[in-house]
Formats: structure tokens, C-alpha cells, sequence
């Protein structure tokens, strides 16, 4: 008899399922994809539903329900917390409070009614499924293991090993000592998102100097040799109130934290500059202190600040390990599959045999738009759309001939990425080469802020011909390379307020996706995780001689990633990209039966992800 298992992460942010049969991932996707609410924190319905469709069970065949942390614990630190901050606490008591006497104690029978079974519901450590996460769809048969993320009950970073099936975590720091919750106080200082817009502030860092690092090292967090750390919280709001950070935090800056959507300004760029530099060098000690601990030449990590691109970069490159994984799914949502695949191994003790190319299957774990499908044809029809069958293997030269003219094309087509990094199914693709790339699909078609770089895709093979790497492969894009000095050009320092002087100077023979410091997010594209592309990327190098293209995710900002082919149709109308692809059609955006939004239509339709 089969075992199914089923991980279900929900009621904070990035709710997700994931669903394995013996041992084997079988599907895995965060709800947001399905109700199009961006981190969606509801009961995670659809992604459920959908992990058991593509099994071919109901909810009553699932063996086994894990959930990925436990509600108690977690009630008892913040209940804890605002006992020790009180009165100040008092206001975020008071809104906390309902939603737990009511609903996230009672966690078993609430699961149970959202599920419409009765079934015992097992509960996993939040850091231990992050651990789990990372470990066991791994390629190594051992590894350190390093998860640092916001908070789970009151871990905020856990260090240990993975041996075979087994996983134990040795070391951890406690809230509210956290680099999560410190990185995301500094991305609301510079007018950013919580929980959204680290990214941005990643991103904005290589325009500025870190002329504050050693203002937050003095002040702020104090670091240890092992990477521990000791967050002053003179300066922050989160232990007992609505707000991250406070008063005396922009007191020491300077200035009051930047309005959102306001003029970013040197001081925001010298802001983010400065917070990456330090979350580099603490996440470095951290690592190192992981190989002390353990001797082990593999790392494998999870947690969001796992996703923090640059650090994991700098990290292969100084940190002395043979090999480093990420899950590619590091958030809260890759929780969902950490909980079961920990079930099956460390509850049900069952054998791991690591897959050297790591058991995630590409990450191709979500629903598939099939190459060609009947329901597809009838809603695309019904919403004006007109468009090219073609064969397969011709459309992939078709998409790079296009390319190669600079069109931007959009991709929607096999299973959908898990995790927040497209990868080439629910993708938007542009040349590498053409100087204003960059800021034409940040402006006219991601709606989004025009200094956030590009990632490109190389094929796996001449990766080395581009960028400086220390591993043989990045697959899922969590790592940033320097692209080769013989292929830079040389820039203009950036100075003032003004990034737009310099977002469009060339900086090597591939513009489109060299940042100001000449990094890139690479992603390695091979023929066994993603032969559709890796034959797109082929036919535009014959074309261009270039094995380089621009990668970002097919969506625009403040939307999720789109799913189903309505969602790509819709997102390809409201936007200025040239084409699309949805399974095997073809779709250029002259031939639409309806007109492209215009910009009162196209501002009502962004509004429905708070965008004006």
C-alpha cells in the first residue's frame, strides 16, 4: 500500500500544500496561485486540492496531515513577550488575541473542519521542517544545515546536520534576536513591504555605499564571532507593537522612514547598501560556524532570508564548502513540504537515497498548462484571443528568432515553479544583449521600480563562459555571480539622487542582466530539468552567439505568478509585452481581436493588487 502525506503551511503568510507518495514528491503549490491574493495567509484550499488531484486521492486517503509549526509554543512566546512589554503591548494584545483564543489554538479540529474530516493532525517544529525542507531533497547524503528566517515558535536561525534519514538541529537563536525580522525592519525604513519587498532592497543595495554598516553594528546589532547576534531593542517596536521599527531608529538614521511609492534618495541607497553588507558578514559566520560544527563539506539552508540572493552568493564563494543547496521554496510556503517529508523519514524512519540531482524535480511541482487542451481553447476564444498553433520543436526556434529581434515574450506552459522564482514555465523572456531591456520590462510591463535587476538564463553548459561561478550548476536562481571582467565594460560611478542616469549604461556584453556591480542571479538552464527552454536558449545562440537570456517571473507587481492560461492571457493584455506563449499557441499582441489596455484600464486593473 502507498503512503500518502500531505504538508499543509497556512495562517501567516505564503499558505501552501505539498503532497508525497513514499517518499516521492508529487505536486506542491502556495495558494496565492490559485485565489491571485499575493502571500495569501487563508487555509490553503486550492493548493490542496490540486496536490490531491494530481495524486488521484481524496483528503480521506491521505495517511498522514502534518502541519509545519506549532501553534502553542508560538502562542506561549507572544503571550510571553507582551507579558514582558507591557503596557506598551497593550494595542497589538489586544488585536492578536481573538484570532488566537478563537482559531490558531485550536488548530487540530480547525484543519479538520477545513478539511471536512476527522483525523489527528500532526504537528512539526517551524525550523525543522525549513530544516527538512533543505536537507532531505538535497543531493548529499550529508550536509550542514543552516535555517534563518523572521521567527518560528521562538526560533529565529537553527544550525545542525543531515545524516541519511536523520536531522538533528544542535544550535539555535531565540526571538527576539532575529536577522529576518532585522533585514525586514530595514526594508520598511526604506518605504518597502514587509514580507515582499526585501527583494527590492536587495537590489537597491549596489547603488549605495554602506556608510551606516558600522552605525549597525555599533548601535543596532551587536555580532558575535559565531554569527549569534544581540539586536538592541532600544530602537525597534516589533516585541510589543504594530510597527517594526521606532522613533529613536530614525533618530539614529537621520531621517523618518521613507514614504512608500516617494523618490528613492542616496540615504535609501546607502540605507540598503549598508544592511546587506552586514546581513553578509553575519550569515558568513554563521556558515562557517555550520562547517565547524558539523566538518561537513555541504550546506544545505532554508527560511526566507535564505532567499537572500546576494548573501548565498558570497557565501559559496567564502565561507569554505565543496557544495551549497537551497531550497528553492525557502519561505514559509516550502514549510508545507519540509513537515511531510520530515513525517516520512524521522516519524515513520524511512530510508533516504539522495538523487544527485536533487529529488525536486526541476521544481516544476504545480499545475500544468498542457500543450494543448480543449478547456484552454474555449476560455482563451471567449476572451478575444487570437493565436498560432505550432509544433513544438518549431516553436522554440520561433520564440528565438523573436527574442533575437528583441521582443518580449511571455512563457505559460508545463508545470508551474514552486517557490517565488519563475524558471522558465510561468516566465517572461527578452534578449540579454539589447541596452534598454531592463528598464522597458521594469516599466512597461512589470509596472514595477525601474532599478530591479534581471536574471538571466545560460545554458548549464557555457555558464563558465559568462560568469564567475564556484559550483557547476544553479538551476533554481538562488545565487548571484559576477559576470566575467573580459566581458564588463566600464561605467560611470553612481552618484546623487538620480539611478536613471545610470540604469541604462551598459555594464558588460550582456546589459540586460548586469547590475551596477557587474553580479547576476543565474539561473543554469540543462536538457533533463527543462529541455523546452534549453532548446529556446540553444536556437538563440546560433542566432546571436549569445547563450544568455533575460528570465523574470510572468507577472506584475503585487500579483502572484501567474497559474492557468486565463491568468497569463489576461496579464499579456494588460501589459506591453509583444507575445505570449500559453502551451503550444502562439499569441502576438498585433493580432488580438480585443485592444490592449489602455492607461485608465490598465490602472483599474493593477488597483485589484493595490497598485495605482
Amino acid at each position: 500500500m502507498k503512503t500518502y502525506i500531505l504538508g499543509i503551511s497556512a495562517y501567516y503568510h505564503d499558505s501552501a500544500a505539498a503532497l508525497i507518495c513514499d517518499g516521492e514528491i508529487i505536486a506542491a503549490a502556495q495558494e496565492e496561485r490559485f485565489t491571485r491574493i499575493k502571500a495569501d495567509a487563508g487555509f490553503p484550499h486550492n493548493a490542496v486540492a490540486y496536490c490531491l488531484k494530481e495524486a488521484g486521492i481524496n483528503i480521506e486517503e491521505a495517511d498522514h496531515i502534518i502541519f509545519y509549526e506549532d501553534p502553542s509554543v508560538k502562542f506561549e512566546r507572544i503571550l510571553l513577550t507582551q507579558h514582558l512589554t507591557a503596557p506598551r503591548s497593550i494595542i497589538s494584545y489586544l488585536a492578536a488575541m481573538p484570532k488566537w483564543l478563537t482559531k490558531n489554538l485550536w488548530l487540530e479540529s480547525e484543519i479538520c473542519k477545513e478539511l471536512g474530516i476527522k483525523k489527528k493532525i500532526e504537528i512539526c517544529d517551524h525550523h525543522m521542517s525549513h530544516a527538512a525542507s533543505a536537507f532531505y531533497p538535497s543531493p548529499f547524503e550529508e550536509a550542514a544545515i543552516l535555517t534563518i528566517d523572521g521567527v518560528g515558535e521562538w526560533s529565529t536561525s537553527v544550525l545542525g546536520k543531515g545524516e541519511g534519514k536523520t536531522i538533528s538541529l544542535t544550535h539555535e537563536m531565540r526571538f527576539p534576536n532575529s536577522l529576518g525580522l532585522l533585514y525586514s525592519a530595514f526594508t520598511y525604513y526604506a518605504g518597502f513591504k514587509i514580507n515582499s519587498g526585501e527583494y527590492k532592497l536587495m537590489g537597491l543595495a549596489p547603488y549605495g555605499v554602506p556608510r551606516f554598516a558600522d552605525l549597525i553594528k555599533k548601535h543596532i546589532v551587536k555580532i558575535f564571532a559565531d554569527g549569534s547576534i544581540i539586536i538592541n531593542q532600544k530602537y525597534f517596536s516589533y516585541t510589543h507593537g504594530l510597527r517594526t521599527i521606532n522613533r529613536s531608529f530614525e533618530a539614529l538614521f537621520g531621517r523618518p522612514a521613507r514614504a512608500p511609492e516617494s523618490q528613492i534618495t542616496r540615504h535609501d541607497m546607502d540605507i540598503a547598501a549598508s544592511i546587506q553588507a552586514v546581513t553578509n558578514e553575519i550569515i558568513l559566520r554563521l556558515a562557517k560556524r555550520a562547517k565547524a560544527e558539523t566538518g561537513s563539506g555541504n550546506l544545505v539552508l532554508a527560511g526566507g532570508v535564505a532567499l537572500n540572493v546576494v548573501s548565498m552568493g558570497h557565501l559559496t564563494r567564502c565561507a569554505g564548502f565543496d557544495n551549497v543547496w537551497v531550497q528553492p521554496a525557502s519561505g514559509d510556503a516550502g514549510g508545507a513540504l519540509g513537515a511531510a517529508l520530515w513525517f516520512w523519514h524521522m516519524k515513520l524512519l524511512k530510508e533516504r537515497i539522495p538523487n544527485p540531482d536533487d529529488s525536486l524535480k526541476g521544481a516544476f511541482l504545480g499545475p500544468e498548462i498542457q500543450p494543448e487542451s480543449p478547456a484552454d481553447d474555449e476560455i482563451l476564444l471567449k476572451m478575444g484571443g487570437v493565436w498560432e498553433k505550432i509544433d513544438e520543436r518549431k516553436l522554440t526556434e520561433r520564440i528565438a528568432v523573436l527574442l533575437s529581434e528583441n521582443n518580449v515574450v511571455g512563457i505559460a506552459r508545463g508545470r508551474m515553479e514552486w517557490g517565488p522564482r519563475a524558471l522558465g514555465s510561468r516566465s517572461i523572456l527578452g534578449s540579454s544583449q539589447d541596452v534598454i531591456m531592463q528598464s522597458h520590462i521594469n516599466l512597461k510591463i512589470k509596472f514595477r521600480e525601474s532599478f530591479r535587476p534581471f536574471a538571466p538564463m545560460v545554458l548549464a553548459e557555457d555558464a563558465a563562459a559568462y560568469f564567475d561561478m564556484d559550483q557547476p550548476e544553479s538551476p533554481y536562481m538562488l545565487f548571484t555571480y559576477y559576470v566575467k571582467a573580459h566581458r564588463r565594460l566600464k561605467s560611470k560611478p553612481q552618484t546623487g539622487d538620480d539611478m536613471l542616469v545610470t540604469i541604462n549604461e551598459p555594464r558588460s556584453d550582456i546589459p540586460a542582466i548586469t547590475h551596477l556591480d557587474y553580479s547576476a542571479r543565474v539561473q543554469t538552464v540543462d536538457p533533463k530539468r527543462h529541455p523546452f527552454i534549453y532548446r529556446v536558449i540553444n536556437a538563440f545562440k546560433e542566432i546571436t552567439g549569445c547563450s544568455v537570456i533575460v528570465n523574470t517571473s510572468f507577472n506584475v507587481r503585487g500579483e502572484p505568478i501567474v497559474n492557468t492560461a486565463e491568468d497569463a492571457y489576461r496579464c499579456f493584455m494588460a501589459t506591453d509585452m509583444d507575445y505570449v506563449v500559453i502551451g503550444n499557441r502562439l499569441f502576438d499582441k498585433k493580432q488580438q481581436k480585443n485592444r490592449a489596455l489602455n492607461d485608465e484600464d490598465r490602472a483599474a486593473w493593477l488597483r485589484r493588487f493595490e497598485l495605482d
